[in-house]
Protein backbone atom coordinates (compact mmCIF):
# COMPACT_ATOMS: atom_id res chain seq x y z
CA UNK A 1 0.00 0.00 0.00
CA UNK A 2 1.11 3.75 -1.22
CA UNK A 3 1.85 6.08 1.50
CA UNK A 4 -1.46 8.44 0.40
CA UNK A 5 -3.26 4.67 0.23
CA UNK A 6 -2.62 4.32 4.09
CA UNK A 7 -2.69 7.87 5.23
CA UNK A 8 -6.26 8.29 3.51
CA UNK A 9 -7.63 5.28 5.19
CA UNK A 10 -6.25 6.28 8.35
CA UNK A 11 -7.78 8.98 11.13
CA UNK A 12 -7.23 12.65 9.09
CA UNK A 13 -6.91 15.44 11.75
CA UNK A 14 -9.60 18.16 11.81
CA UNK A 15 -7.25 20.47 12.57
CA UNK A 16 -3.37 21.16 11.89
CA UNK A 17 -0.98 24.05 12.32
CA UNK A 18 2.13 24.29 10.34
CA UNK A 19 5.61 26.60 11.76
CA UNK A 20 6.87 27.51 8.00
CA UNK A 21 10.36 28.08 8.73
CA UNK A 22 13.15 27.77 6.77
CA UNK A 23 12.44 30.68 3.68
CA UNK A 24 15.51 32.46 4.42
CA UNK A 25 17.96 29.57 4.81
CA UNK A 26 16.17 27.90 1.76
CA UNK A 27 16.82 30.78 -0.32
CA UNK A 28 20.07 31.34 1.30
CA UNK A 29 21.72 27.96 0.27
CA UNK A 30 20.83 28.56 -3.62
CA UNK A 31 22.55 32.28 -3.13
CA UNK A 32 19.31 34.11 -3.57
CA UNK A 33 17.76 36.94 -1.27
CA UNK A 34 15.72 36.42 1.31
CA UNK A 35 12.70 37.52 -0.17
CA UNK A 36 12.46 35.02 -2.99
CA UNK A 37 12.29 32.39 -0.51
CA UNK A 38 9.60 34.07 1.01
CA UNK A 39 8.03 34.38 -2.45
CA UNK A 40 8.23 30.11 -2.35
CA UNK A 41 7.03 29.74 0.71
CA UNK A 42 4.09 31.69 0.12
CA UNK A 43 3.49 29.27 -3.73
CA UNK A 44 4.02 26.30 -0.97
CA UNK A 45 1.28 27.84 1.09
CA UNK A 46 -1.10 27.77 -1.43
CA UNK A 47 -0.28 24.02 -2.66
CA UNK A 48 -0.54 22.93 0.74
CA UNK A 49 -3.87 24.05 1.64
CA UNK A 50 -5.21 22.99 -1.64
CA UNK A 51 -3.92 19.40 0.09
CA UNK A 52 -5.01 19.96 3.11
CA UNK A 53 -8.66 20.77 1.74
CA UNK A 54 -8.46 17.92 -0.95
CA UNK A 55 -7.64 15.12 2.19
CA UNK A 56 -10.37 16.94 4.35
CA UNK A 57 -8.68 18.48 7.20
CA UNK A 58 -11.49 21.06 8.31
CA UNK A 59 -8.87 23.51 9.14
CA UNK A 60 -5.02 24.42 8.52
CA UNK A 61 -3.56 27.52 10.95
CA UNK A 62 0.09 28.57 9.87
CA UNK A 63 2.38 30.76 11.21
CA UNK A 64 2.73 33.88 8.75
CA UNK A 65 4.57 36.80 11.08
CA UNK A 66 4.88 36.60 14.69
CA UNK A 67 4.79 39.51 16.86
CA UNK A 68 8.53 39.28 17.03
CA UNK A 69 9.37 39.54 13.50
CA UNK A 70 9.02 42.62 13.64
CA UNK A 71 12.68 42.78 14.80
CA UNK A 72 13.94 41.76 10.62
CA UNK A 73 15.02 44.50 8.12
CA UNK A 74 13.09 46.35 7.24
CA UNK A 75 13.12 45.14 3.68
CA UNK A 76 12.02 41.94 4.78
CA UNK A 77 9.29 43.13 6.77
CA UNK A 78 7.86 45.57 3.93
CA UNK A 79 8.26 42.45 0.98
CA UNK A 80 5.90 40.63 4.03
CA UNK A 81 3.47 43.26 4.49
CA UNK A 82 2.53 42.71 0.77
CA UNK A 83 2.13 39.06 1.24
CA UNK A 84 -1.40 39.42 1.89
CA UNK A 85 -2.24 41.21 -1.21
CA UNK A 86 -0.40 38.71 -3.21
CA UNK A 87 -2.65 36.27 -1.94
CA UNK A 88 -5.87 38.08 -2.86
CA UNK A 89 -5.86 36.33 -6.47
CA UNK A 90 -5.42 33.08 -4.79
CA UNK A 91 -8.54 34.15 -2.48
CA UNK A 92 -10.68 35.20 -5.62
CA UNK A 93 -9.32 32.07 -7.68
CA UNK A 94 -8.15 28.76 -6.71
CA UNK A 95 -9.44 29.00 -3.60
CA UNK A 96 -12.83 30.20 -4.60
CA UNK A 97 -13.16 26.80 -6.27
CA UNK A 98 -12.11 24.62 -4.21
CA UNK A 99 -14.63 26.36 -1.55
CA UNK A 100 -11.61 27.35 1.33
CA UNK A 101 -12.48 30.17 3.34
CA UNK A 102 -9.69 32.70 5.12
CA UNK A 103 -9.51 33.80 8.81
CA UNK A 104 -6.57 35.84 10.01
CA UNK A 105 -5.17 35.74 14.15
CA UNK A 106 -3.61 38.04 15.59
CA UNK A 107 -2.86 42.12 16.27
CA UNK A 108 -4.25 44.46 13.34
CA UNK A 109 -3.62 47.60 14.55
CA UNK A 110 0.07 47.79 13.74
CA UNK A 111 -0.57 46.71 10.15
CA UNK A 112 -0.55 49.90 7.28
CA UNK A 113 -4.12 50.49 6.75
CA UNK A 114 -4.34 48.71 3.10
CA UNK A 115 -3.21 45.41 4.67
CA UNK A 116 -6.17 46.15 7.53
CA UNK A 117 -8.53 46.95 4.57
CA UNK A 118 -7.37 43.44 2.58
CA UNK A 119 -7.39 41.27 5.58
CA UNK A 120 -11.13 42.86 6.65
CA UNK A 121 -12.35 42.44 2.47
CA UNK A 122 -10.55 38.42 2.38
CA UNK A 123 -12.42 37.58 5.32
CA UNK A 124 -15.70 38.94 4.24
CA UNK A 125 -15.90 37.87 0.63
CA UNK A 126 -14.72 34.29 2.17
CA UNK A 127 -17.05 34.16 5.29
CA UNK A 128 -19.71 31.56 4.00
CA UNK A 129 -17.04 29.36 2.49
CA UNK A 130 -17.97 25.69 3.06
CA UNK A 131 -14.23 23.77 2.59
CA UNK A 132 -10.95 24.31 4.97
CA UNK A 133 -10.56 27.48 6.95
CA UNK A 134 -7.15 28.48 6.34
CA UNK A 135 -6.15 30.86 9.42
CA UNK A 136 -3.39 33.32 8.70
CA UNK A 137 -1.54 33.38 11.40
CA UNK A 138 -0.53 37.12 11.06
CA UNK A 139 1.37 39.45 13.81
CA UNK A 140 0.78 36.54 15.97
CA UNK A 141 1.88 36.17 19.49
CA UNK A 142 0.21 33.20 21.69
CA UNK A 143 1.43 35.40 24.60
CA UNK A 144 -0.73 38.35 23.39
CA UNK A 145 -3.62 36.25 22.57
CA UNK A 146 -4.10 34.63 25.64
CA UNK A 147 -3.24 37.67 27.72
CA UNK A 148 -5.89 39.31 25.63
CA UNK A 149 -8.39 36.70 26.40
CA UNK A 150 -7.75 37.00 29.74
CA UNK A 151 -8.27 40.88 29.83
CA UNK A 152 -11.59 40.30 28.36
CA UNK A 153 -12.73 37.78 31.06
CA UNK A 154 -11.68 40.21 34.08
CA UNK A 155 -13.84 43.32 32.32
CA UNK A 156 -16.94 40.78 32.29
CA UNK A 157 -16.03 39.78 35.50
CA UNK A 158 -15.94 43.41 36.30
CA UNK A 159 -18.62 44.44 35.27
CA UNK A 160 -20.76 41.85 36.72
CA UNK A 161 -21.70 39.54 33.85
CA UNK A 162 -20.28 36.32 34.54
CA UNK A 163 -18.86 34.78 38.08
CA UNK A 164 -16.04 33.23 39.01
CA UNK A 165 -17.43 29.90 38.93
CA UNK A 166 -18.12 30.59 34.98
CA UNK A 167 -14.45 31.09 34.50
CA UNK A 168 -13.45 27.83 32.57
CA UNK A 169 -11.48 26.29 29.51
CA UNK A 170 -14.72 26.50 27.46
CA UNK A 171 -14.83 30.44 28.38
CA UNK A 172 -11.35 30.60 27.73
CA UNK A 173 -11.29 28.86 24.50
CA UNK A 174 -14.30 31.30 23.05
CA UNK A 175 -12.07 34.64 23.98
CA UNK A 176 -9.28 33.19 21.25
CA UNK A 177 -8.65 33.65 17.34
CA UNK A 178 -9.12 29.94 17.29
CA UNK A 179 -12.81 29.97 18.85
CA UNK A 180 -14.20 28.71 15.49
CA UNK A 181 -11.79 25.99 15.06
CA UNK A 182 -11.99 22.46 15.83
CA UNK A 183 -9.27 21.22 18.35
CA UNK A 184 -5.89 21.14 17.17
CA UNK A 185 -4.51 17.50 16.81
CA UNK A 186 -1.49 18.24 15.07
CA UNK A 187 1.63 20.88 14.58
CA UNK A 188 4.44 20.49 11.75
CA UNK A 189 7.40 22.46 12.17
CA UNK A 190 9.87 22.43 8.87
CA UNK A 191 13.26 23.34 8.33
CA UNK A 192 14.48 20.94 11.86
CA UNK A 193 14.22 23.63 14.10
CA UNK A 194 12.37 21.74 17.28
CA UNK A 195 11.04 24.81 19.33
CA UNK A 196 7.06 26.27 19.15
CA UNK A 197 7.80 29.76 19.16
CA UNK A 198 5.51 31.32 21.35
CA UNK A 199 2.46 29.54 18.40
CA UNK A 200 -0.65 28.17 19.69
CA UNK A 201 0.23 27.31 22.99
CA UNK A 202 -3.14 27.12 25.09
CA UNK A 203 -4.24 25.07 21.57
CA UNK A 204 -1.03 22.55 21.63
CA UNK A 205 -2.01 21.49 25.26
CA UNK A 206 -2.79 17.59 23.88
CA UNK A 207 -1.57 18.09 20.13
CA UNK A 208 1.18 16.21 18.73
CA UNK A 209 4.23 17.67 17.39
CA UNK A 210 6.39 16.49 14.30
CA UNK A 211 9.42 18.20 13.26
CA UNK A 212 10.09 18.18 9.44
CA UNK A 213 13.64 18.88 8.34
CA UNK A 214 12.90 20.46 5.08
CA UNK A 215 12.65 23.97 4.48
CA UNK A 216 9.52 25.52 3.92
CA UNK A 217 9.59 25.69 0.07
CA UNK A 218 10.54 22.44 -0.27
CA UNK A 219 7.91 20.91 1.90
CA UNK A 220 5.55 19.30 -0.67
CA UNK A 221 2.40 16.94 -0.99
CA UNK A 222 4.82 14.00 0.00
CA UNK A 223 6.57 15.73 3.25
CA UNK A 224 2.99 16.43 4.31
CA UNK A 225 1.75 12.75 3.77
CA UNK A 226 5.08 11.65 6.10
CA UNK A 227 3.54 13.78 8.82
CA UNK A 228 0.27 12.77 8.42
CA UNK A 229 1.47 8.92 8.58
CA UNK A 230 3.78 9.45 11.45
CA UNK A 231 0.77 11.40 13.35
CA UNK A 232 -1.68 8.65 12.77
CA UNK A 233 0.73 5.77 14.24
CA UNK A 234 0.92 7.83 17.91
CA UNK A 235 -1.01 6.90 20.27
CA UNK A 236 -2.52 9.99 21.70
CA UNK A 237 -3.41 8.84 25.41
CA UNK A 238 -5.12 12.99 26.83
CA UNK A 239 -3.42 12.29 29.96
CA UNK A 240 -4.83 8.48 30.60
CA UNK A 241 -3.00 5.45 30.12
CA UNK A 242 -1.69 3.89 26.95
CA UNK A 243 -4.76 1.47 25.40
CA UNK A 244 -7.83 4.02 26.93
CA UNK A 245 -9.91 5.02 24.65
CA UNK A 246 -9.97 8.60 23.42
Amino acid sequence: MSLESRVLTGYIPKHIAIIMDGNGRWAKKRNLPRTFGHKKGSENLKNITSVCNEIGIKALSVYAFSTENWKRPKEEIDYLMDLPSEFEETFKGKFKEEDIRVIFSGRRDRFPVKVQELINRVEEKTKDRQGLILNICFDYGSYTEILEGVKAISESYKKGEIKLEDINEDLMNSHLYTKELPKLDLLIRTSGEERISNFLLWQLAYSELFFAKKHWPAFNRKELFKALDNFQKRNRRFGGLKGDKK
